[in-house]
C-alpha cells in the first residue's frame, strides 16, 4: 500500500510482462505487452474512511470495477470492467494492495484478486477476479507496480521554514540597562537594516 500512497498514477505489469489496459470502448479491460500508451496508466484515488483502500481510474475517467458476472457461464472467474462511480462509497471499485516482496496482489473488497488470464480465446488477454485456490494461481495474480507520476508531498511548516526563521537576540547595552533587539535572518536583516541602539 505504501507504494500506492506515494503514486499519483501507475502502470500494472503481470508476470508475463503484460500491462493492464483500459480498452477504448470504455467498458472492458485487457492486457498487452506495450505499455507506453495512456490506456496503460491508472490514476490512484484513495477511499475516504478506509485507510488501505484505493480506486484505479482509467484514462477514460472510468474505474476498475469487479462484477458478479461470470466471464464465461459456469466458470469461477468473474468479469472486471471499467465503470462509472455510481455513489461515493462503491465497494466494487475498491482495491487493496497485498504486498509479496517487490510485487503486490490486488485484492477486491470481496476478497478476490485481480487475475490476468492466458490460453486460447476468449481467455487470452482477459482480466477476471477470483479467489486463488492453488499456489500456482497465487503466483498468477502477482503484479509489478510502475509509478508513472509521484504524488506531491504535503509540506508541513516547521521552524526551519522561512516563516519561522530562527530568532537571534542581540543585547545592546545602553547606560546601565540591557535591551533586547530581535534580529531575523541575514536576508531580512539586510531589508530591515541594522538594529539601532535604544537609549
Amino acid at each position: 500500500m505504501e507504494l500506492f500512497q506515494k503514486a499519483e498514477s501507475v502502470r500494472l505489469r503481470n508476470r508475463k510482462d503484460k500491462y493492464l489496459i483500459a480498452m477504448d470502448d470504455k467498458d472492458n479491460v485487457t492486457q498487452r505487452r506495450k505499455g507506453t500508451n495512456k490506456d496503460s496508466i491508472w490514476n490512484v484515488e484513495f477511499v475516504e474512511g478506509r485507510e488501505d483502500a484505493f480506486r484505479l481510474k482509467s484514462c477514460y475517467g472510468k474505474y476498475l470495477t469487479t462484477t458478479n458476472t461470470p466471464f464465461i457461464p459456469g466458470v469461477v472467474g468473474k468479469k472486471v470492467i471499467q465503470a462509472d462511480l455510481p455513489e461515493k462509497n462503491y465497494p466494487s471499485a475498491e482495491w487493496e494492495a497485498v504486498r509479496d516482496g517487490f510485487q503486490v496482489r490486488l485484492k477486491s473488497f470481496w476478497g478476490t484478486y485481480l487475475q490476468p488470464n492466458g490460453g486460447l480465446p476468449p481467455w487470452r488477454n482477459s482480466i477476471t477476479h477470483e479467489a486463488p485456490n492453488t499456489n500456482r494461481k497465487y503466483e498468477k495474480v502477482l503484479w509489478d507496480i510502475e509509478v508513472v507520476e509521484k504524488r506531491p508531498n504535503l509540506h508541513r511548516r516547521t521552524r526551519s521554514d522561512s516563516t519561522f526563521q530562527r530568532l537571534d537576540l542581540t543585547f545592546i547595552r545602553s547606560n546601565s540597562h540591557s535591551v533586547a533587539s530581535t534580529l531575523v535572518s541575514p536576508k531580512t536583516k539586510a531589508q530591515l537594516g541594522e538594529p539601532q541602539e535604544i537609549s
